[in-house]
């Protein structure tokens, strides 16, 4: 076993080097999915014990103990120029063998214009040849929750990715990856998580279409295909810790706190060559635990002004609300794409249904 591992690390590392690596590549996987932890700004990796929790940590799964639960979310980005979608499922084993789950999730832009054939060989313009076309991000996600040899205290997780992109008639790309999480609880109740995302990479594969890409006015070719057509994710990695608190009969607090860290440089606050670490933190207060009020900030960024070329710090802060009827959770989110880069603001609705609250009624 040990040789096996060794042979995949040396493999992974060769292909990583050998290839193309993209600093934001499938960054729509890293969204998240339910109101709930979006709200939280992400601060729900050592706390999210539902059909939501592959998008955060695979091993949340593992806390669901019986029946069954479905989910669904939608959201719009930059004036509903983007629209998201999120549908999953997650069903407990037999004999207490784990938990399974799938989830479907779509980030798409519709109706962009196409001016590629604007303007013919002779440089003549044709407004009448500007066509439409979408653009498009597929993932299905299979989900395995357990808790190794039968210790309660501990879950582990597992994500298997299909991925599928589009770029209208121009190119698409097919891409699989995985992603590996791990929960503990302590007997006084503090949680710990950990997730790695896109273990030994996630690998995208891309086919273009160089007749409908490229464009060729007065002899000269604009548009040229890329000649790269494989494309690498970095693993990323995020970790968190938890704790309830209540505060009295009717209210309890929900904080977390934990980092991310990219393998890449990117704005982060703490960047190197060799990794990018940003902090994030969240807390959700819960009403008799029917209603729910939560914050959260994230993506912690210095970025450099255009005019004057000072530095500052950009984050995006988040907030929302759910209520919850028996076996039913509706939840609402709005997030900033980044206060100091941006005024954009995201609207996120999601709801959960769980079925061992209506059958134990």
């Amino acid at each position: 076993m040990k040789k096996i591992i060794a042979g995949i690390f040396v493999f992974s590392q060769i292909f990583v080097n050998a290839q193309i690596v993209r600093k934001y590549s499938n960054e729509f996987l890293n969204i998240g999915a339910g109101a709930r932890g979006i709200a939280m700004g992400g601060a729900v990796i050592s706390n999210q014990d539902d059909v939501y929790a592959p998008m955060w940590n695979p091993a949340g799964l593992n806390l669901i103990e019986k029946d069954w639960q479905g989910a669904a979310m939608h959201a719009e980005y930059f004036e509903s120029i983007a629209k998201y979608d999120y549908l999953a499922f997650a069903k407990p084993l037999e004999n207490g063998n784990g938990v399974i789950g799938i989830s479907v999730i779509r980030l798409g832009v519709d109706n962009i214009l196409n001016t590629t054939q604007m303007i013919d060989p002779e440089g003549n313009i044709d407004y009448d040849k500007i066509t439409k076309f979408s653009q498009a991000d597929y993932a299905g996600i299979f989900s395995y929750a357990f808790s190794p040899g039968g210790n309660q205290n501990l879950s582990v997780g597992v994500n298997a990715k299909l991925i599928y992109r589009n770029v209208g008639k121009f190119a698409n790309g097919f891409g699989f990856g995985f992603d590996i999480g791990a929960l503990y609880q302590t007997d006084n109740e503090w949680n710990y998580g950990i997730t790695a995302k896109d273990v030994l990479t996630t690998v995208n594969f891309w086919n273009i279409n160089q007749k409908e890409l490229s464009t060729i006015v007065n002899g000269q070719e604009f548009n040229p295909a890329p000649k790269d057509k494989m494309e690498l994710t970095m693993p990323k990695i995020n970790a968190g810790v938890s704790k309830n608190f209540e505060l009295n009969r009717d209210l309890e607090l929900l904080p977390e706190v934990g980092i991310n860290i990219d393998f890449a440089k990117t704005a982060a606050l703490i960047s190197t060559s060799f990794a990018s670490i940003t902090p994030y933190a969240g807390a959700e207060l819960a009403y008799q635990k029917m209603i729910f009020v939560r914050l959260g900030v994230n993506r912690f960024q210095s970025i450099t002004d255009i005019e004057d070329l000072s530095r500052k710090i950009s984050f995006q802060p988040s907030a929302g609300i759910g209520i919850k009827y028996k076996g039913l959770q509706l939840d609402y989110a709005i997030s900033n794409s980044g206060i100091g880069a941006s005024n954009y603001f995201s609207n996120f609705f999601s709801l959960k249904l769980d079925m061992s609250v209506f059958r134990s009624k």
